[in-house]
């Protein structure tokens, strides 16, 4: 048996390997010229009845009515119409009427089939809708790609690039929003001691409240506070400087009045450490009973920007993406790193059990192996009983896995410690006094 092209006749009619017979197709009538219109069908005459009245019928009787005569069916319509047609048919758009009337008028005019199926292919082509959001990380890929090919003259320092990125991704939110929006109620979340505690406050106080914090790192590096003489004397504290900011706010003042200096100030913060380079990374920001240093303070705002931006987004029901993988791990480590500090704070107030094994400054203690998986994870080794003492492996008495994201769900003071744990395994008391402790690193 050979292709349909190269017939070699030996299947007898009537077997069953016996070859269909496929009529050409014939020309349309239509393609010699528009088809003239339909006459209209003339309607029928009254009838004369040869049997002559009913018996019975009497002189003043009416004859019976004749028969309702029949409707043709309506007529197909041109060519030229179904022609116009076959766009809206291929993109199934057609209604049911003009989609039989299409496929019935393409069994008899071989080129508007032929034209049909090549429309058919054209919509496979298609491609579907796009979101006309820009992708929020598309600034950072185009400034890569930039930077791969001609290093900047003064360079953005690695542990500053995760904060560059999230205000960037939020200031473009912030763009797409209105005024309504800017006015929307939103809830914050934190923990303190064995609770989570909340307070609802609008798209521009939780701005407000960014850059009151932010305002710690700017006066840490001789930048004006954004607070002004409105500042709260004595030791800076981010509540008090957020209560202070709110309740100067003026409440018929346009919301939108507070993206513009927050966004100033994030320039100015990067523009100075850029500058700066590596001389001010161990500049110590005072964050009232502690202090970071500008290094870790850097991380520390692009990790609260990044969850007040979900908080933002959550709220305008708007999507938003987590930060990028290498970024992610930064602020993890952080947590990781300030997890030992957490802790004696903990036992300190009386809030988790006391150390059982103290030992010197740098030497090996207990540990809590500290296992983040996904995006941005990694193994860290918790020191249990010193912050001062060193987590090493063969000292690890308790093993935590989380996911990156719930790890710093549980960080932010989001989820509480109950539900944040995918595993554990070891010594229960060291993995509930570490879970706590994460969650304590989260504050307004």
């Amino acid at each position: 048996m050979k292709g349909p092209d190269e017939w070699d006749g030996r299947e007898l009619p009537g077997s069953p390997g016996e070859r269909p017979r496929i009529p050409s197709p014939r020309s349309a009538a239509e393609d010699h010229g528009p088809l003239p219109d339909t006459p209209p069908v003339p309607l029928p005459g009254p009838v004369s009845d040869p049997v002559g009245p009913l018996p019975g019928a009497g002189p003043g009787s009416e004859p019976p009515a004749a028969p309702l005569p029949v409707p043709d069916p309506d007529p197909a319509p041109p060519h030229r119409i179904l022609k116009s047609l076959l766009g809206a048919w291929a993109l199934s758009a057609c209604s049911a009427e003009e989609t039989a009337a299409v496929e019935a008028h393409l069994t008899d005019c071989a080129s508007c089939a032929d034209e049909a199926l090549r429309l058919r292919d054209a919509v496979g082509l298609l491609h579907p809708a796009d979101s006309l959001d820009l992708d929020p990380l598309l600034r950072s890929r185009v400034l890569e790609g930039c930077l791969g090919r001609r290093p900047a003259r003064i360079p953005v320092p690695d542990w500053a690039s995760p904060y560059d990125a999230e205000t960037a991704k939020l200031d473009a939110l912030l763009r797409d929003m209105g005024e309504a929006e800017w006015r929307a109620p939103v809830r914050l979340r934190w923990f303190e001691g064995e609770r989570p505690v909340e307070r609802e406050t609008t798209v521009a106080g939780v701005m407000g409240h960014l850059m009151a914090v932010d305002g710690l790192v700017a006066t840490a590096l001789g930048l004006t506070d954004p607070l002004g003489t409105a500042a709260p004397p004595g030791t800076p504290d981010p509540l008090i400087r957020t209560e202070t900011f709110w309740r100067a706010a003026d409440e018929k003042e346009n919301p939108l009045a507070i993206h513009a200096p927050w966004r100033d100030q994030s320039y100015a913060l990067m523009r100075q450490v850029s500058f700066a380079g590596s001389k001010v990374a161990e500049l110590a920001v005072p964050y009232g009973d502690f202090r970071l240093a500008l290094r870790d303070s850097f991380l520390d705002r692009a990790f609260e920007c990044w969850v007040h931006a979900g908080d933002i987004a959550e709220a305008v029901d708007y999507p938003y993406v987590p930060p990028a993988a290498r970024h992610l791990h930064q602020m993890v480590d952080l947590a990781a790193r300030l997890l030992p500090s957490a802790l004696a704070d903990r036992r300190r107030a009386g809030l988790a059990a006391p150390p059982q094994r103290l030992v010197e400054a740098g030497a090996p203690g207990r540990t809590l192996h500290l296992e983040v998986e996904g995006n941005g994870g990694g193994h860290w080794y918790i020191a249990l009983d010193s912050p001062a003492a060193l987590g090493t492996p063969d000292r690890t008495v308790a093993h935590i896995a989380l996911d990156s994201a719930e790890f710093c769900q549980l960080a932010a003071g989001h989820i509480s410690p109950e539900e944040a744990a995918a595993g554990q395994n070891g010594e229960r008391d060291a993995i509930r006094d570490v879970l706590f402790a994460t969650a304590s690193l989260s504050r307004l």
